[in-house]
């Protein structure tokens, strides 16, 4: 290994189970991935972590400094309790707890988006930034704040919560019960379900993105907006206006509160449309306090789906060394 030290960074998905030996450069030494076997619960899930941890150390000369997981969902501060994982149908499953005694070694598990902008602030677009906030837009809407050179992390663990941010009061239903949240305006579901109503209403409109999506109305998603998108399609492009608007508005309530220094934006949505990160910053620019924004910059994320299993053990190698020299 081009470092002696390491650690192991896992990013568990309701579908997939990605994990990762990782330096202290933020390389990836090798890693593996297998399909989650969520029917079976959680002890089965967790013996397929300890499973694919174990592999992954087979190869390297030394043990890892510790593993890091990133889970999909609430996750309690310290004991890495996960309080609910929709994804997995999880609740009070103490993670972190029943792998440290599996493994023997230190665990560290968090939201999984909190991971990835670990992932970034480190190793990706956020290097040498003590400030900037990371946004992912992807199925839902997630993020990580980094201030003065830490990791928000809140009282309760939901600090970078971006997603339900409000920004129209009035607004549509989120997932989490609330009104007018940034997700259910940006996120894929709320862009699939815009246009899937549209085309249900709206026939000859949304005859375009239907025809992308094999005329099944159901088979709509943001992939299929986005591609109308990138062929003119009037519909997605309206929609995307109305995205790209929510983006703003939340955006620039975060910069005008966090005052950071880099905006990273990241996630399926951005990567398939990647000029919104674009249109994003000129609207931001045009709204957000003056003194806020003269020198801010607006970046798309670099990890791509590597950042959360990155992320993971960056948080490992960062807290561990920090917690060893205390």
């Amino acid at each position: 290994m081009g470092s002696e030290r390491y650690a192991i960074g896992v990013d568990l998905g309701g579908t997939k189970i990605a994990a990762a030996a990782v330096d202290e450069t933020g390389k990836i030494q090798n890693s593996i991935l297998q399909p989650t076997d969520a029917d079976g619960g959680p002890l089965v899930v967790i013996r397929q972590i300890v499973e694919m941890v174990r592999h992954l150390c087979q190869d390297q000369p030394a043990a890892p400094l510790g593993v890091g997981v990133g889970v999909a969902g609430q996750v309690a501060p310290q004991t890495g309790l996960v309080r609910f994982a929709p994804n997995l149908v999880w609740h009070e499953v103490p993670l972190q707890t029943n792998l440290d005694e599996a493994l023997g070694i230190p665990v560290r598990v968090a939201n999984d988006v909190r991971m990835a902008a670990w992932g970034e602030w480190l190793f990706g677009a956020g290097q040498g930034c003590e400030d900037l906030i990371c946004i992912y837009v992807g199925t839902g809407v997630g993020g990580g704040i980094v201030s003065g050179g830490h990791m928000l992390t809140g009282h309760g663990n939901t600090a970078g919560e971006v997603g339900h941010i409000t920004v129209d009061m009035n607004g549509p239903v989120c997932t989490c019960g609330n009104q007018g949240c940034l997700e259910a305006f940006s996120g894929g579901w709320a862009i699939a379900r815009k246009a899937q109503d549209a085309a249900l209403h709206h026939p000859l409109v949304g005859a375009s993105i239907l025809k992308l999506a094999g005329n099944r109305l159901a088979d709509i998603s943001a992939e299929t907006v986005a591609r109308a998108y990138n062929q003119k399609d009037p519909l997605s492009q309206r929609i995307m206006s109305g995205v790209v608007e929510a983006l703003v508005a939340g955006t620039v309530t975060m910069i005008n509160m966090v005052g950071p220094r880099r905006v990273i934006m990241g996630g399926g949505v951005i990567e398939g449309l990647p000029e919104l990160v674009g249109r994003v910053e000129n609207g931001v620019r045009r709204r957000a306090l003056k003194a806020a924004t003269e020198s801010i910059q607006f970046m798309p994320a670099q990890l791509g789906t590597s950042a959360g299993m990155i992320g993971a053990a960056a948080l490992v190698l960062r807290t561990l060394s920090t917690e060893a020299l205390s």
